[in-house]
Order: structure tokens, then sequence, then C-alpha cells
């Protein structure tokens, strides 16, 4: 005797008589039937877009016009590289190096861009789970000066001060800097492309419109920008411990200020290229003030031999 089969609550796989078609079920939802398969979950689209396009990151315009300190997506990126617009760094998800991400590292490359390797979660993290399709560029949301820029202003002045950052990379320390040279009348201001702090937003609030008035420029070698100084009649002075107390040191004429990064000053080879080398003289128990506080302080005493303040 064989068992008695249990229903199984499933359609019967027995071929249906001719004509026969199983009715569907009234819904809210328009659809087809299909007699074979398992049924598909409705996908919700929020947008207009078809289902099968994939959404796109905004424009380079859109996202710049949205004051981020950085774009996402292929297209975005790539657009930015192409017109020349000033891109700190460049992050790339790890491993993934084809296609138009070949081209986007190798152009931003050919620029002397950074290009850096990173997780997707950071990515992710950046773009608050936005369709950053592997890449992001850091942007600058002013444009820099060329170092040229800034000399022509000083020309057929006698007196004319231009600070140089040594690899300072807060960005707060870079914002205060700036907003002391426009009060004590900076020619402009000069930062290396690597292991500095860029110009962002968190720069632009902290100088509080200087950025308005004192241009920056970014250079590949700080050494080179210091020789090129010199050939223009520039005498280098250096922020060091080591040197000659600020207040009986000659800067008149023109000068070109160097301040070294928090915590290790500034480099060996830069040192050397210096032409003097002034201090701060201090009678408290602190070895030495944070680097926007000291270039101030050097600032002030500039301006004040150069304008009799």
């Amino acid at each position: 005797m064989k068992p008695t089969q249990k229903p199984s609550g499933k359609p019967s796989s027995a071929p249906r008589g001719k004509g026969e078609r199983e009715k569907p079920v009234k819904t809210g939802v328009r659809s087809s039937f299909k007699p074979a398969g398992k049924p598909k979950t409705a996908r919700t689209f929020t947008s207009k877009a078809k289902p099968s396009e994939r959404p796109q990151s905004a424009s380079f315009e859109e996202q710049r016009a949205d004051n981020s300190d950085y774009i996402y997506g292929r297209n975005s990126v790539m657009e930015a590289l192409e017109a020349g617009h000033e891109i700190n760094k460049l992050l790339i998800l790890d491993g993934q190096v084809e296609g138009s991400i070949r081209k986007i590292i190798q152009l931003a490359k050919d620029k002397g861009i950074v290009v850096q390797q990173v997780e997707r979660q950071k990515l992710n993290l950046l773009t608050d789970g936005g369709n950053h399709q592997g890449v992001l560029a850091y942007i600058s949301p002013y444009d820099y000066a060329d170092l040229q820029d800034i000399i022509d202003k000083a020309v057929g002045k006698e007196q004319s001060v231009i600070i140089l950052l040594d690899e300072v990379s807060d960005p707060h320390n870079l914002g205060s800097i700036i907003r002391s040279s426009e009060a004590f009348g900076v020619t402009g201001v000069v930062i290396p492309k690597r292991r500095s702090a860029a110009l962002s937003a968190t720069v632009a609030k902290t100088a509080v419109g200087a950025l308005e008035y004192v241009p920056v420029a970014r250079v590949n070698n700080l050494n080179q920008a210091i020789e090129e100084l010199k050939e223009q009649g520039y005498w280098i002075v250096g922020a060091d411990m080591t040197g000659e107390p600020l207040g009986t040191a000659d800067l008149k004429g023109k000068i070109a200020v160097v301040m070294g990064s928090e915590g290790f000053g500034i480099a060996r080879l830069t040192k050397e290229k210096c032409d003097k080398l002034v201090k701060i003289p201090m009678v408290g128990k602190t070895s030495s003030l944070n680097v926007s506080v000291a270039a101030s302080v050097i600032l002030y005493e500039v301006s004040k031999q150069h304008y009799g303040l």
C-alpha cells in the first residue's frame, strides 16, 4: 500500500488542459502572471529613473556649488581634472585600477596630484553612502595663485614680506596664519603640495574672509621656491630656536619668512637655505608657541619695521 501524499499547497506541475489559464490575483500593483518560477519581489524607486538605470553622482559643477571640500564619481572627477581645476588629493578604491579609473589616476599623476588608495568603507563614509564609483577628489574652494603672481605684486616696492609654510598640516593653523598675513600686509603665502594643509572650507572659515585678499601659491618644492625668491632679491628668514632674538634682527626690505611644521620645525635642507634665523624670546616655562601664534608675532615685528607701527 502506497503512503498517502499530503497536499503541498503548491500548484500542481502536471500539464493543464488546452486553453486553461490561471487567473492573476487582483492587487493594487499591475503585473503580468508567470506560471513558473518564484515570484519576484517588487522594487521600489524614489525617482523617475527607469529601474534599469543606475543612479549617477551629481556633476562637478553641481557638487562644487554645494561648497563641499570634495567631489566624487568618475565623470565628475574626470571633468574637474580635464578642466584644470585645483585638486588637493585623490582617493581611489583600493585595488580598483581598471577602465576609466586608470585614466583618472594617470591624469592626476601627470598633474602632480597626490593619489591615495583607501578602503571602500572610507569612501562610503565621506560620501554619506553616495555613488562614488570608487573615486573621490578633494578640491580647493579657492583658486591658488602662481608664485610669480605673488612676486609681481611687489615689483617696484622697497618693502615686501612673503610667508612660506614648511609642512604646516593643521588647516586651522593655516587659516589663522592667512588671517594674520592679511592684517600685517603680507604680499602672499606659499605652501608645498605634499604634507601640508591645503585650502579648504575649514581654512576659509578660520581665515574669516582674509582669503579674498591674500593670494596663496602651492608649489611642488619649497626649496626651489626659496631659490626663486632669492633671485628676485628676497632675504630668507627662518623661525628657529637657535636664531637671534627677533627684536634685534634687521627685517627691512624684501623678506621671506619660513615657518616650520607643528612639532618638527623647519626641515634641515630648508633651514640651510635661510639667510638668517630668528627666535621669539620668552620668559615663561613653555618652550615654544603654536605655529600660527609664532607667525603672528614675527609678522608684527616685520610690519613694525616696514611701516613704523
